[in-house]
Parts: C-alpha cells; sequence; structure tokens
C-alpha cells in the first residue's frame, strides 16, 4: 500500500472523520486488523480560522505548503487537504510539492459526472458558496449550480465556525440544514454537495430528500483508493 498524507485540523472534527473513513475502507478491503498508511499533520485551526484578507490568505498559504512539504519529506505519496475552504490556495500548495495533490471539488465532479447529476446546491461556508475556485471546479464537470443564498450563507457559517468545528452538535442545526436542503429541492436542486468537512455530523447523507454528495467521504475515499494502487 502507499502511503497517503492528510494536512488536517481544519477542524479536528473533520480530520477524525478524514481518518476513520479511510481506514473503515482499507479494513474492508485488506482484512479486518488491516489499517492506512498515513501521516497525518494536525495544523492549529486557531492560525486557519475567519480568514479574510488577502494577507490572511497568503499566510494560510505559507502553512499549508510547509505542512505539505513536510508530509511529502517524510513520505508521503500523494496529500489531502482535509478542508473544503482551504482548496483556495490549492494551486500554491500543489505547485510547492511534486507529489500529487488530491482536489477535493475534483473528486466529488467526478463522482458528480460519473452519476449524471446536472442540477445541484452547493452548502459550504461563505468562500466556499460564493467564490470561483470550488464552483468552477464543479461546473467544468457538467454540474449547474443554484446561485448561493445570502441567509443561508450567513446562518451555515454560524453553524459550521461557531458549533461543528468546536464539536458541537445540536438539534437545532440538524433541523435547520433539513429545512434548507428542503427548500432547495423546491427551488429545483436535484442534489445536495456538502462542502463542509463537518456538515456530516447534521445531516443523514445516506437518508435524505435528495442525494447527498459529502465531500470528505468522497475525498477520503479518493485517498483510500490511492492507498490501495486503485487511482
Amino acid at each position: 500500500m502507499r502511503k497517503l498524507g492528510l494536512i488536517g485540523g481544519m477542524s479536528w472534527v473533520s480530520t477524525r472523520t478524514y481518518y476513520e473513513h479511510i481506514n473503515r475502507i482499507i479494513q474492508a478491503r485488506r482484512n479486518p486488523h488491516a489499517s492506512a498508511p498515513m501521516l497525518l499533520e494536525n495544523l492549529d485551526f486557531t492560525d486557519l480560522c475567519g480568514l479574510s484578507s488577502d494577507e490572511d490568505w497568503d499566510r494560510a498559504a505559507d502553512i499549508l505548503i510547509a505542512s505539505a512539504q513536510r508530509l511529502e519529506t517524510a513520505g508521503a505519496t500523494a496529500l489531502l487537504i482535509g478542508a473544503n475552504s482551504m482548496h483556495k490556495v490549492y494551486d500554491r500548495i500543489a505547485g510547492a510539492v511534486q507529489i500529487p495533490v488530491l482536489h477535493i471539488a475534483e473528486c466529488v465532479g467526478e463522482r458528480m459526472a460519473k452519476d449524471g447529476v446536472k442540477n445541484a446546491a452547493l452548502l459550504g461556508t461563505s468562500n466556499v458558496m460564493t467564490e470561483s475556485f470550488y464552483r468552477q471546479r464543479l461546473v467544468a464537470h457538467g454540474v449547474d449550480l443554484l446561485p448561493p443564498d445570502p441567509k443561508v450563507i450567513e446562518t451555515l457559517d454560524r453553524i459550521i465556525y461557531n458549533q461543528l468545528t468546536c464539536g458541537k452538535v445540536t438539534r437545532d442545526a440538524e433541523r435547520t440544514l433539513k429545512t434548507i436542503i428542503t427548500v432547495k429541492e423546491q427551488e429545483g436542486a436535484r442534489a445536495i454537495v456538502l462542502a463542509a468537512t463537518e456538515l456530516e455530523l447534521i445531516v443523514d447523507v445516506d437518508a435524505n430528500v435528495l442525494p447527498i454528495y459529502d465531500c470528505t467521504r468522497i475525498h477520503a475515499e479518493k485517498g483510500a483508493a490511492w492507498i490501495l494502487g486503485d487511482d
């Protein structure tokens, strides 16, 4: 098996989810005692939360580049960035190492194209929902995305940053997401893209009114496929 590097800590909650998903896949595919050969660097989310200015993002890029280079030096043969929003600086990170960096939105776009999904709603943090760095990757795979709703953006940012990234899960947040998804279906969405790595904590991915494309799970599956040489 090939060794995978994971840049985590954004948040530690979603990093735990990545670790569990990847190891469960390896266990199922190999044998009951198998575990994934991984290198994990858990960054301090304090330094990477609430970024807004160009200077903030430059600093974040420097932190993630240094992490990627450390993981490459330590023997990782490919990397995952364990956060949707941090793919804003993906090109700079991928350009700073000699190993593949598996892009989360590319993994999701490929899966949606394979399934023939043409129309979806994107749910995540404000920069993921409104900026082109993420949306364009899905559109390039033939997925038409509903326009972002400012009220939904504000609600999701509050839930993600004030609750989920801190490990807090509430019934109120679960009900809110269920309502948002129902409204998106009424607005014409035929699928939902969960583009925040913590949202699966409050959304039933396997039983919902619409097909749910959980970016964390799909990204982790791609990482496990790399480990197993199935890429």
